[in-house]
Formats: structure tokens, C-alpha cells, sequence
């Protein structure tokens, strides 16, 4: 089991190229992937893509990609001849008009005039970033997967021990049930001999005690209770993607334990079941992270 929570980081250099790739992941109904990287870069979206797919389905996912070209190639310099020439016709019409101002002109002043030096980047060799991003992309992910899955086992163990709890709590509710039938017997014969002052009439304090037991019987919500914690128990020793599965156990948890509170009368179960849910939502909480 892994959670959706998670970070990786990796750098990898090479040929005077350097690309560094992080990873951030938290909860997201389905896989959520955002992109924050060098423009020119979206011609690898798809392969990003499909690299954390098949190894991530469910979180949103933050991509950052930070690169640089070092290699002598990888830009250039050129003059633009039109611009200066425009800024030379200027300058000796300034003269024409100042001349009685020293021309200091040179070289440098003059390549220092706004845009007359164009500085442009080298055309990438695509084939070369491809596989430095595969490689970042990769190395960023096991360090991100890895963190998952830790943050899985704890969220298996916490998730475990809340479901031992839940166990517990049905079966004491299980054992206590058939007293309560007994003691509503009991409490409704005293009440007749109380409000009538004559003897209970056996056969018809059976049919009363008989209806009142149907009515609240919750045998069929405790064995269902018993199979979706059986589920719940393969789930967290399953390796594969199971909080959608969870989510919807934990609803039907959460739909058992409220019949047998409305079916109920004893306070007992009440109270536990009042303990139940809230283990439950507990439970629905932390399934919210589980991927």
C-alpha cells in the first residue's frame, strides 16, 4: 500500500548539458500532472507523462524542471548591421547638429547601444535532452515512489490498528445483543405487573419480546461488518492501488454501524457504536491519502 504523499529529487549532468527534475506529489482523486518547466521543453510533455503513469494512478503531481546548457555552443553572438547603421546615421546627424560636442565614439560605445549585440541560443540536439530527461525524470521518481510507499506503511499501520479497534467493537456489540432482548423481557413484564397488578400473560410477553427482537435484530449488519473487514484487512496487504476501494468500504462501514445504532435501544451499543463511527471517520480520513 503507498500513500500519495511524496517528494524526489534528481540532477543529472552531461555533455555540458545539466537538468535538474523535482517531484511533488499529494492526494488527487485520479492522476493529476502540472508542469513547471522551460518552455521549450513541451515537446517531452507526453513522455513525462507516460513515465509517471505507469508507475503512479492516483495523486496531483507538481513537475519541476530547472535546465542549463553550459556547452561553448550553446549560444551566439552576432551584430545586427541594419540597427547599427541606424544608430551611426543618428549619431553623425547629432554632430551635424552639436558640433561644437567632442565625437567620442568607439568600438565598445557603439556595442553597447541597446540590441546592436544579439545574443541567440543554439538549436538543442532533441535526441540528447530526450534521454537526459528520462534519465532525471526516472531517477526523481524512485526517490518519490520509495517515499510513498514508507508513507504507506505508516498509514497501514495506523489504519490496521483502527481496524482492530472496529473488530473489538463488534464483538462486544455481538455478545451484548442477545441480553438486551432478555433484559427488554424482563423490564416489560415488570412494567405490566407494575400498571395492571395482575399476572403477565406468558404467551402474549413472548410475542411482544419476539416482535421486539425482530425489529431490532442486527445479525445480518454484524456478519456484513465481518466481511468488510476481511476485505479491509486483504486490501492493506495488497501492494497495489487500493484507496478508492477503501473509500468505498468505509462508507459501507460507516452504513452498517448507523442501522445497528437506529435499530438499537441499549445503551451500551449506543455508546459503542458512538465510538465505532468515530474510529470510522478516522479511518475515512486517512484512506483520503491512500493511492
Amino acid at each position: 500500500m503507498r500513500s500519495m504523499t511524496g517528494y524526489g529529487r534528481s540532477m543529472v549532468r552531461r555533455d555540458g548539458r545539466e537538468l535538474t527534475v523535482e517531484l511533488k506529489s499529494v492526494n488527487h482523486r485520479f492522476l493529476d500532472i502540472y508542469f513547471r518547466m522551460p518552455r521549450f521543453f513541451g515537446f517531452a510533455e507526453d513522455t513525462i507523462r507516460k513515465l509517471l503513469s505507469s508507475r503512479l494512478s492516483r495523486g496531483h503531481v507538481d513537475v519541476f524542471m530547472t535546465y542549463r546548457n553550459l556547452r561553448e555552443d550553446a549560444r551566439a553572438v552576432r551584430a545586427d548591421r541594419a540597427l547599427y547603421l541606424a544608430y551611426a546615421k543618428a549619431l553623425e546627424d547629432m554632430i551635424g547638429m552639436c558640433g561644437s560636442i567632442p565625437d567620442d565614439r568607439s568600438l565598445m560605445k557603439l556595442a553597447m547601444l541597446p540590441d546592436v549585440l544579439v545574443v541567440t541560443e543554439a538549436e538543442e540536439d532533441l535526441e540528447a535532452l530526450n534521454a537526459l530527461i528520462a534519465e532525471a525524470v526516472t531517477g526523481a521518481l524512485d526517490i518519490l515512489v520509495a517515499m510513498r510507499e514508507r508513507e504507506g506503511e505508516s498509514l497501514k499501520e495506523d489504519l490496521s490498528e483502527r481496524l482492530a479497534r472496529l473488530e473489538q467493537m463488534r464483538q462486544e456489540i455481538g455478545s451484548r445483543y442477545p441480553d438486551t432482548v432478555k433484559e427488554y423481557e424482563e423490564r416489560l413484564r415488570q412494567r405490566i405487573e407494575e400498571l395492571l397488578d395482575v399476572p403477565v400473560d406468558q404467551t402474549r410477553l413472548l410475542q411482544e419480546v419476539a416482535i421486539m427482537a425482530d425489529r431490532s435484530a442486527i445479525s445480518e449488519e454484524l456478519v456484513r461488518l465481518d466481511s468488510h473487514f476481511a476485505q479491509m484487512r486483504e486490501m492493506l496487504e495488497n501492494g497495489q492501488a487500493v484507496g478508492r476501494k477503501l473509500d468505498f468500504l468505509v462508507q459501507e462501514l460507516n452504513r452498517e454501524v448507523n442501522t445497528i445504532s437506529s435499530k438499537s435501544q441499549d445503551i451500551h451499543i449506543t455508546r459503542l457504536v458512538v465510538a465505532g463511527k468515530a474510529e470510522i471517520e478516522k479511518i475515512r480520513e486517512q484512506t483520503q491519502n491512500v493511492e
